[in-house]
Order: structure tokens, then sequence, then C-alpha cells
């Protein structure tokens, strides 16, 4: 019998030798499908992130649009005549 490199037993087969951690390997399989499933969440959560800041901004622009409408629609009453600002004179 000659030596073998690898410091195996010869002979048979190696799961006679070696046996396989089935639990582990399935922990392990479990532990990946977590991790891509954590960082598909992060990753919608970033996309939810983004689609409500687009929100807010749109909102407040809408917001100070309004105000600006209410602005000149009182700007142009107190020019037209229609509206005195100055009372009792």
């Amino acid at each position: 019998m000659i030596g073998n490199p690898l410091g195996r037993r010869s002979g048979g087969s190696r799961y006679l030798y070696e046996p396989f951690d089935s639990a582990h390997a399935r922990i392990e399989g479990l532990e990946r499908v977590l991790d891509e499933r954590w960082a598909a969440l992060e990753r919608s959560l970033a996309q939810l992130d983004q689609s409500v800041e687009r929100l807010e901004r749109r909102l407040w622009l809408m917001v100070f649009g309004v105000a600006a409408a209410l602005v000149s629609q009182l700007v142009a009453a107190v020019l037209a005549g229609r509206i005195d600002l100055i009372a009792g004179g």
C-alpha cells in the first residue's frame, strides 16, 4: 500500500471515515437565505424611504404653491383697490 499524500485512509468510501454533518450544512444554507432576505428587505426599505422623501418634497411644493397663490391674489386685490389696508382713513 502506497502512502496517501492527503493523509486519508485508502480503500472504501470517504464517508465511512468523514461523516457528513447535514445539520450544520442545513444551518449554513438557512443563514445564507436569511442574509439574502435581509439584504432584499434593506433594499426595499431604502426604496420606500426615497419614495417618502420625494412625496414629502412634492407636498411641501404644493403647500408653498397654494400659499403663493393666496398671497398673489391678496396683492392683486390690494392693487385693484378692492381691499383697503389702512382702516379708518
